[in-house]
């Protein structure tokens, strides 16, 4: 495929690559686990350029960012896939109204480094800075913030080109329904050129780390961190075999001198210790007693006090394995209300155990209610249970059976399960999980009557059976 679209007044924007075979459109997400033909792919560097391709190519589209979905949310067969990577410019700031309006296609380490100048911070995003801001809310992400929701509620405004080639500014007050459904709409609707968002400050945090009795978990949550407030992050996790030990990680405001300088985590680091790590903790024998001497006791003796920022701009690579040709790792999650914690959790574990799943760690956090996104995964404040497991690259549908157990018991307790993953989910548990689908799918009608926005994940759950 060749193709020369105008992008703006005065340029020229090559907006279809060459393919020159059918490697070269082989694509793949960052589980290495299949991977989908695709017809081309477009580099728009503008929304003109966005704008261009889309009424040039009248066939199928989908829409990557950093491919860190799992389940092919962005592939569809012999679409004209968007690659917004080149979309990552900074098009207004306001650091008095803390408000600022990029590209979709920049990644939250890009504009942290934009930000930090002005003591200025993301108010929700994922623990780790590799993703684009378009893709985490096109997912609705959500990160360890207490006292926040899901990314959606940190929008302000966002620019969407639909089907037809046409380009909408959408807002709480401007098409509030569109608006609504772009949030967390994986690609569905349209491509999201630009998002703007409120910021937070830039604040000192000092790191508290508790071992907790599994128990006394959520009432230890209510007095220790929705209880005070100075904290600005919290997570705790459990880890294998057992599951029953919770190790609660605070970050709450502080004055007290830094123990790490650094405004910002350095791009690029050598993560080979921490990889070589995971691996022996998952792999060799022992390997429970290398995570408890070299992971969790360093946490419970190590004072840390930083930055906001510094812990806001991890990096992915920190947790990766070096190669994904035998195992890949993977993410679940699971989001089930407050007062559901200890039945849930019951059985979490007890599916876990029974599957020999081979689970790093379970992550706890927590997310108050979402108002704002019409595919909420909180309809009320939740407590999110983010599971990081391994598995060997062949042997994906042997996760199936047990994913689906966890689903079951997120639901049947009044919960969701999360979209971003592997698409091991029933129709049924699809529908139960997201009643908000039908409203969904006359909002695709109304914007891509020809259902040009495709990916797996729409094709297995909005597709007629």
């Amino acid at each position: 495929m060749r193709c020369a679209l105008v992008a703006g007044t005065a340029a020229w924007l090559p907006a279809c690559s060459d393919v020159e075979d059918s490697a070269a459109r082989a694509a793949s997400d960052i589980a290495r686990l299949d991977s989908t033909r695709l017809a081309g792919i477009v580099r728009p560097t503008t929304t003109t350029g966005v704008v261009a391709a889309m009424r040039a190519w009248r066939g199928a589209v989908c829409i990557a960012g950093a491919r860190f979905s799992m389940g092919g949310q962005t592939r569809e067969p012999e679409a004209l896939q968007f690659d917004l990577a080149g979309m990552d410019r900074l098009l207004r700031m306001d650091p008095v109204a803390r408000i600022v309006r990029v590209q979709a296609g920049m990644r939250w380490r890009r504009l942290q480094a934009l930000l930090d100048p002005h003591d200025l911070s993301v108010k929700v995003m994922q623990s780790y800075s590799n993703f684009t801001v378009g893709g985490s809310v096109s997912v609705n992400c959500h990160g360890r913030y207490i006292g926040e929701s899901a990314i959606a509620g940190t929008v302000r405004a966002l620019q969407l080109v639909t089907a037809d080639g046409s380009t909408h500014e959408l807002s709480r007050d401007r098409e509030p329904a569109l608006f609504s459904a772009a949030l967390g709409g994986y690609g569905g609707l349209g491509v999201i050129t630009e998002v703007e968002l409120d910021l937070a400050h830039n604040t000192r945090i000092a790191r508290t780390v508790s071992a907790v009795p599994l128990d006394a978990y959520p009432d230890w949550f209510r007095v220790n961190v929705l209880g005070k407030g100075d904290v600005v992050m919290h997570n705790a996790d459990l880890v294998p075999p057992d599951f029953d030990a919770p190790l609660a990680i605070t970050w709450s405001r502080t004055s007290a001198p830094l123990t790490d300088t650094r405004r910002l985590v350095p791009e690029g680091l050598d993560y080979s210790r921490e990889q070589n790590l995971i691996w022996s903790a998952t792999e060799l024998p022992g390997g429970d007693a290398l995570r408890e001497r070299y992971m969790t006791r360093r946490l419970l003796t190590e004072p840390r006090v930083i930055m906001r920022n510094c812990e806001a701009s991890l990096d992915v690579a920190s947790i990766e394995p070096r190669t994904r040709r035998v195992s890949t790792y993977l993410l679940q999650e699971y989001f089930v209300p407050t007062g559901a914690f200890h039945p849930f959790i019951a059985r979490m574990r007890a599916i876990l155990r029974a599957a020999d799943a081979d689970a790093l760690n379970v992550s706890i956090r927590h997310a108050a209610e979402d108002t704002t996104s019409l595919m909420r995964w909180a309809d009320q404040d939740m407590f999110c249970f983010v599971l990081y497991h391994k598995q060997r690259s062949w042997q994906d549908a042997r996760a199936v059976g047990w994913t689906r157990a966890l689903i079951d018991a997120a639901l049947d307790h009044g919960g969701r399960y999360y979209l971003p993953y592997r698409l091991h989910a029933t129709r049924k548990q699809f529908a139960r999980a997201y009643p908000q689908a039908d409203r969904f799918a006359a909002i695709k009608r109304d914007v891509d009557p020809d259902n040009r926005f495709r990916n797996l994940l729409w094709d297995r759950y909005l597709a007629s059976p």
